[in-house]
Order: C-alpha cells, then structure tokens, then sequence
C-alpha cells in the first residue's frame, strides 16, 4: 500500500506491518492525510474493517468524527471517541 510518507515520520515506512498496525495507520490517515490515502485504505482493508477499527479509535477531531459518523452511517454516540473524555486543553490558570 502506497500512503504518504510524512504521516509516518516517526518510523521506518518500509517496516510498518498494515495488518498488526491497521488501527494507527487508519488513524493517521483519517487524521491528517490525503484524499489518495483514504482511497488507499478503503481499497487495502474495505469499508467493513475501517469501521470496526475507527469506532475503537481514542481520540478523533470533531470534523473527523462528524465525517465517520456520515460516512458509515452510525450516530456519533458509536464511536469510543466520543464517549471518552479528552483532558481540557488549558491546564492551568494564568
């Protein structure tokens, strides 16, 4: 599978097993790739998979999960990301 090599920066590209990883691949994928790569993964694991790998995902950004969510057809309450509580962005009070 050919995806764009900048999502995986941190790791060795060639090393990276589609299969044991599919969930972290999906995810940054969905995340902050292209449109090429999303056509990749819908090729290499098809619809059903993503959707089961992408409604175990942790944490997905409002526009992502808003397009999951009317991609596959499931209310947003589907999705662990958005059952579990993301920590607030401001820490502390200056």
């Amino acid at each position: 599978m050919q995806l764009s090599k900048a999502l995986f920066w941190d790791t060795e590209y060639d090393k990276i097993d589609f299969e044991k990883n599919a969930r972290s691949v999906i995810e940054r994928v969905i995340s902050r790739g292209t449109l090429d790569d999303w056509f990749a993964i819908k090729k290499y694991y098809g619809d059903e998979r993503l959707k089961q790998e992408i409604i175990e995902i942790r944490y997905l950004d409002k526009i992502t999960l808003n397009f999951c969510s009317k991609y596959f057809q499931l209310p947003k309450t589907s999705f662990r990301c958005f059952t579990i509580n993301q920590s607030p962005r401001q820490l502390w009070n200056f």
